[in-house]
């Protein structure tokens, strides 16, 4: 029997109560925590985490993951700049040329912003103040609603409802009878992606419209290297995996000041997508 592959869901930033702490990510660590092999075997072992700051000034688990077990890691940007060290890049992006498949999810703005200093799949992410959308007429406001986040911000939906994406025949987007997924969570002010264009590993493989302006935008960039680089993914919002978007009646930090929607409680099989989604891209990542 093949041992499980090991995961790390990791956010950029420490405990917080009333924030985008690990345990608002539940649905999804269960979700792949229950993943089995045809005998019953689980296929996954999974850690979920906060960060972590030692006397050193250092995350402990990702300042050493190049030496760790671990097989994946499932990094959640909720940082402003500062969520990871110049170190902790160095030790990440030491993990994916060993082989390590990497998530990276971000949102609105400068959020996860840290992420610029990785090495491959951080370029995949632009943002307000530094690594901009390389098209000028993209810096600009596209939710007009929530005032106090500025661009990129773009708007796919309320929180609880579900966007239509428009996807490649990646197999990262497949579902089990070979049908292509439609429906991602939706969101007010998502972040920006993209395939940076002098790296041919790079691909847009999922985008959206938004709801207030009509701009196609990207979702989902993936990395494919030909070497022995691991995969990996670029997300434009965390939100397309957080508990609160697949069931808004779960909690959320107090300073969310949208009204959530109730497309997936009254069409709760449109959440199928996502799950699959899920286990699409753990199974990727792993090569």
């Amino acid at each position: 029997m093949s041992k499980p592959k090991r995961i790390l869901i990791q956010t950029t930033i420490p405990y917080a109560e009333d924030d985008w702490n690990i345990g608002r990510f539940s649905l999804l660590t269960e979700l792949l925590r229950s993943q089995r092999t045809e005998d019953g075997n689980a296929l996954y072992d999974v850690v979920a985490r906060n960060r972590e700051v030692g006397e050193d000034g250092f995350d402990p688990i990702l300042n050493t993951l190049d030496t760790s077990d671990f097989d994946q890691l499932w990094l959640f940007a909720l940082d402003m700049g500062d969520g990871l060290t110049k170190e902790e890049c160095e030790a990440i992006t030491s993990f994916s040329k060993r082989g390590g498949g990497i998530l990276s999810a971000r949102d609105h703005n400068d959020m996860g912003s840290s992420l610029c200093t990785l090495g491959g799949v951080g370029r995949a992410h632009y943002f307000h103040s530094k690594q901009r959308e390389p098209d000028d007429s993209r810096h600009q406001r596209d939710d007009d609603k929530t005032l106090n986040i500025d661009w990129p911000n773009y708007h796919s939906g309320a929180n609880g409802n579900f966007q239509r994406v428009s996807a490649s025949d990646h197999e990262l987007l497949k579902r089990a009878d070979g049908t292509i997924i439609e429906f991602f969570p939706a969101h007010p002010h998502e972040g920006a992606v993209g395939a940076p264009p002098d790296n041919s590993d790079a691909t847009v493989i999922a985008r959206s419209k938004s709801l207030v302006t009509g701009r196609d935008f990207n979702l989902v960039v993936a990395f494919d290297p030909e070497n022995d680089n691991g995969r990996a993914i670029a997300h434009s919002s965390f939100h397309h995996l957080v508990d609160y978007n697949w069931n808004p009646e779960m909690e959320c930090p107090t300073f969310v000041e949208e009204p959530p929607g109730d497309e997936y409680r009254t069409d709760p099989e449109k959440l199928n997508d996502i799950k699959q989604y899920v286990a699409n891209a753990a199974r990727w990542l792993s090569r």
